[in-house]
């Protein structure tokens, strides 16, 4: 095979590869959670049960469990598409914390629930995916490089309506947990900023220091940085120093030539 066109050197087959790789994750999570609810309904087991109690031992049992357990087919739908959606982006775009910063998201989540939470049963993915949007979102605040900045305001653009669900202003919806997710995702986001992505690094261009040798200063450097001050003394001693050059020529030379030293049509 020709090396040259070899998918393990060509930068479409790597990012295919990559972009394959990403999607693995978030497939076996939303799997999962399909699993869960189809045996959840096949043995006709409670939903709530298996939800977050807050404050109670029997309810810890929930920050495991809850994300896995929805009350419906659409409470269903309504969580695993985002989830699946925002999961594969982390993957894509921050792989090197991606997975540690889901698991970060999920019990964070899971424990802030059970810590802060009314004393409901509470259920669904909904706390993780709230977390997975502002992961994305801050991570463009914290690391500033322009692909997380991009990412950031497509994310806005696409979720900005999910923020009304941090207020309790709807029967039944676990408001709680998706302002405790949206704060777990602020956290993980400014925990793992430090671990830049190869891509948000600034590549040095390596003739830059030869095209700075090679480059003519007109001016030199530091000169805006100087005092009015500073500048009247240097033209002051570039003065005193032309005139005792001046003086030295005249002295060496039993006078100056005709028109002066500083007439340059004239000989010495």
């Amino acid at each position: 095979m020709n090396p040259l066109i070899d998918s393990d050197v060509d930068s479409i087959g790597i990012t295919k590869r990559h972009f394959t790789d990403s999607l693995v994750f978030p497939v076996v999570a939303v799997a999962a959670i399909w699993i869960a609810h189809l045996i959840r309904l096949f043995f006709g087991w409670d939903a709530g049960v298996y939800g977050t109690y807050p404050r109670t031992e029997w309810g810890l049992r929930g920050i495991v469990t809850s994300p896995l357990v929805h009350g419906s087919w659409a409470h269903l739908a309504s969580n695993t598409l985002p989830l699946f959606v925002l999961s594969a982006l982390s993957f894509y775009f921050y792989r090197k914390v991606a997975l540690r910063a889901f698991w970060m998201i999920y019990f964070l989540t899971g424990i802030f629930v059970w810590l802060f939470a009314r004393p409901v049963w509470h259920i669904g993915a909904s706390g993780v995916v709230y977390g997975l949007v502002a992961f994305l979102f801050w991570n463009g605040v914290f690391r500033r490089s322009a692909r997380s900045i991009i990412l950031s305001l497509v994310v806005l653009f696409f979720y900005s309506g999910m923020f009304a669900g941090i207020l309790p202003n709807e029967q039944g919806i676990s408001w709680e947990s998706h302002l405790l997710g949206g704060i777990s995702g602020i956290i993980a986001a400014f925990w793992y900023k430090g671990e830049i992505e190869d891509e948000e690094v600034v590549r040095k261009n390596p003739f830059a220091d030869e095209q700075l040798r090679e480059k003519q200063l007109f001016i030199p450097p530091g000169t805006f940085e100087k005092t009015k001050a500073q500048r009247i003394a240097e033209a002051q001693a570039e003065a005193e120093r032309l005139a005792r050059e001046a003086w030295e020529r005249q002295q060496q030379g039993g006078g100056l030539p005709p028109g002066g030293w500083w007439n340059q049509t004239g000989t010495w």
